[in-house]
């Protein structure tokens, strides 16, 4: 099953492919999904995490395979089912499930945050909750997921350190990032480069209404001399942000970096399309600091 993205550019809506584990629907924004793969016999792996099946080469390309229903404390796989190949953070990864059942066009508005309506097994894990149809749908986060096994898949932090000492700044830059782990990983590092003034928002729709706060006010070019934003946000994502930034005459001329694992060779068109002033994929915290220096002149 090959996939592909459909939608038009700023629309703030995903595609989210419904899958089935051990009976519960899940969810995977299909924007991360490479192509769908019966099940095939994979080689273990010696002393690797409990939650990888082992390794095997569709098309003569190594790829890992994880056990979702590991991952969700639910028991082991047993052979059958599919593969969801995934790329995201540069890395192609594929997750066994049993089923697959549709896709479904959604708006980043209906899509709830995760609470108590989620399991403690899942609790940490989901991004987000769908209702289609009287049926719930956990959206699951398989960045943190795949952290989770390896940590060194995530954000890069020691490349600040290798930038070494750096003049403080108070150059005020905008933050977007739903995750709030994440979140903190990135202003801290950001704060380890000398970037000290940090405006933060859980989501797009969050620093949009910033941003207009203080066009209305006629403090922008003060309080906003930057935006970072990811994709994946509830209420309104990155591209949705860069578009209404990018469209409007008196905010147009800030700067916006999409910071998401979802960079790659499509999206990035997508983005030059809206007009983003740089692409970085997650883990190059280290790039994300100078392409910062570059578009504030330092």
């Amino acid at each position: 099953m090959e996939t592909k993205i459909l939608l038009e550019n700023g629309t703030n809506e995903l595609e989210v492919l419904e899958f089935v584990v051990d009976g519960n629907s899940y969810g995977i924004n299909v924007a991360k999904i490479r192509e769908i793969i019966t099940y095939s016999p994979v080689t273990p792996v010696p002393n690797a995490h409990p939650s990888v099946e082992g390794i095997f080469m569709p098309r003569d390309s190594m790829i890992t395979a994880i056990d979702l229903r590991n991952c969700l404390q639910r028991g082991q796989s047993q052979p059958g089912g599919l593969f969801i190949i995934t790329s995201f953070n540069k890395l192609d990864i594929a997750f066994h499930v049993d089923a697959v059942i549709g896709i479904h066009r959604v708006s980043w508005v209906d899509i709830i945050k995760p609470g108590a309506t989620v399991t403690s097994a899942e609790d940490g894990i989901s991004t987000g909750i769908i209702k289609i149809d009287g049926k719930i749908i956990i959206i699951l986060d398989f960045e943190k997921i795949i952290t989770d096994i390896n940590p060194e898949t995530g954000l890069k932090v020691t490349e600040i350190e290798a930038l070494g000492a750096r003049e403080n700044s108070e150059v005020p830059i905008l933050i977007a990032e739903d995750s709030s782990l994440l979140r903190k990983l990135i202003i801290d590092s950001l704060k380890k480069a000398g970037y000290d003034n940090i405006i933060k928002a859980e989501n797009g729709e969050e620093a949009w209404e910033y941003i207009v706060k203080c066009r209305d006010a006629g403090t922008l070019d003060k309080e906003v001399h930057l935006l970072i934003t990811d994709i994946e946000m509830p209420l309104m994502d990155g591209h949705r942000l860069t578009k209404l930034v990018k469209s409007d005459e008196e905010t147009k001329h800030i700067p916006v970096i999409i910071f998401s694992s979802l960079v790659n060779e499509e999206m990035k068109r997508k983005g030059e399309d809206l007009g983003a002033d740089a692409q970085l994929s997650k883990p190059e915290i280290g790039n994300l600091v100078k392409v910062i220096d570059e578009l504030l002149g330092r």
